[in-house]
C-alpha cells in the first residue's frame, strides 16, 4: 500500500469513528465514546504528522504511535460490541477497517526500518 492510501484509509476511518461517536452520545454513552473518539481519530493524525517527520526515527515513531492508537481503537470497538452498543454488522465493518490500517502500518514500519 502506498502512503497516500494509508492516509486516505485512516481519514475515512476517522470519519466513521466520529459518526459512531455521534450515535453513542445519542444513546447517552459518553465514556467509551470519548475514548474511541480520541484513539480512532489519532491514528490518522499521527500518520499525517509522520509525513513531515524530523528524520527516519521520528517517522517510525509517529507510525508506531498510530499503530498503538489503532490497537486501542480495536479494543474499544470490541467492548462496544460486547456491551451491545454496536451491532454485529457495524462491529465487523469497523473492525475490518481498523485491522486493515494496522496491517498497513506494520508494513510501513517494517519498510522504514529496512526489514
Amino acid at each position: 500500500m502506498t502512503e497516500s492510501k494509508l492516509r486516505t484509509k485512516s481519514m475515512d476511518f476517522a470519519v466513521a469513528i466520529i459518526n459512531l461517536v455521534k450515535e453513542l452520545k445519542q444513546k447517552k454513552e459518553s465514556i467509551i465514546a470519548n475514548q474511541i473518539g480520541r484513539s480512532g481519530t489519532s491514528i490518522g493524525a499521527n500518520i499525517r504528522e509522520a509525513q513531515y517527520a524530523h528524520g527516519k526515527a521520528d517517522f517510525i515513531a509517529k507510525l508506531q504511535i498510530a499503530l498503538k492508537e489503532a490497537n486501542e481503537t480495536g479494543y474499544w470497538l470490541e467492548l462496544l460490541y460486547k456491551t451491545s452498543y454496536i451491532s454485529d454488522e457495524e462491529y465487523k465493518a469497523l473492525d475490518s477497517d481498523c485491522t486493515s490500517i494496522r496491517v498497513m502500518l506494520i508494513s510501513s514500519i517494517r519498510t522504514a526500518k529496512g526489514e
